[in-house]
Order: C-alpha cells, then structure tokens, then sequence
C-alpha cells in the first residue's frame, strides 16, 4: 500500500511527511515558484495527487482559466482545476500499479513544470493592480524588489 509510495519517495530521495496513514505531504522546489505543496494520497484504487498552485486571482479570471485549460491538454497525468473558492490547483490520479520511482518522478516532474511555467503568467493576468502596488508601496519605502524582477514591465512610471 503506501509502503510503495514511500519507497519510492526514499529511492527519489525526496523529503516528505507523514500524513495519517494513507498520505504524505512534500514541498517541490521550483524557479519562479519558491516551492508547490504537493500532497500524495493514497486512495482504494488510485494515488491522487493534489499541488497548490496560486489562490484566486484577484482579476482578469476568465483570463487566467483560459490559459490553464489551454496548457491542460498538454500536460501528463495531471491537470489544473480550482476549488470551492476559486483557488488554482493541479490534481491527477495513478493507477497503484504505476507507482514506482520513475512515475512518480515523472509525475512530479510534471507537477513541478506545469506550477513553475504558469506561476509568473498566472500573476501577471490575475494579479496586476496588486503588483504594480507592490512595486509603489517598495519604491516608496525603499525596500528591495528584487523577487518583482519578472515584473518589471509592471514597474509604475511615477
């Protein structure tokens, strides 16, 4: 049961935490995104998989739905959804069978790759009044923006 889903996390040496008897909880390091929360749950016929992505963007909704469903059809094993509030996930199902450290690397893989490309989009299309705020309210106190770099296209011109 989960026994092969931890060996196969052990074998990928990957850090990951118990959670209950039938999940387990890991961070997927990334570039643009710091780190996707992924849970791995381990279900009576399948092993779901459920990351984080992005809360609900603050604008621009149909926008950013739009993208995800067009990058969904591309992607492997899993796909972008949103919860009851609107926030951005990626879920996906294995068969128990296919759960082994190659898999389960490509899958997180997967995962990984679809949160860090759309991450920097994503706030762009459903966070630009925020980030141009954020750009003011540093500028003004003189604090660092060095993680607003990819934004600097959205840097006011005051």
């Amino acid at each position: 049961m989960i026994a092969n889903l931890t060996t196969a996390l052990d074998e990928l040496g990957l850090e990951y935490r118990a959670d209950g008897p039938r999940a387990v909880n890991l961070a997927l390091p990334g570039r643009r995104k710091l780190a996707t929360p992924c849970s791995l749950i381990w279900e009576d016929h399948a092993l779901r998989v459920e990351a984080f992505v992005s809360r609900r963007p603050e604008e621009n909704t149909e926008a950013v739905w739009a993208e995800l469903l067009r990058r969904n059809g591309k992607l492997y094993a899993i796909a972008f959804t949103i919860d009851e509030s609107g926030d951005i996930h990626l879920v996906g199902r294995l068969p128990h069978a296919s759960v082994n450290p190659t898999e389960l690397d490509r899958v997180l893989g997967s995962v990984l790759e679809a949160a860090d490309d759309t991450f920097n989009v994503i706030l762009e299309l459903g966070f630009a009044t925020s980030i141009k705020e954020e750009w003011r309210w540093r500028l003004a106190r003189g604090e660092s923006t060095r993680n607003l770099e990819a934004f600097e296209h959205l840097k006011p011109e005051d």
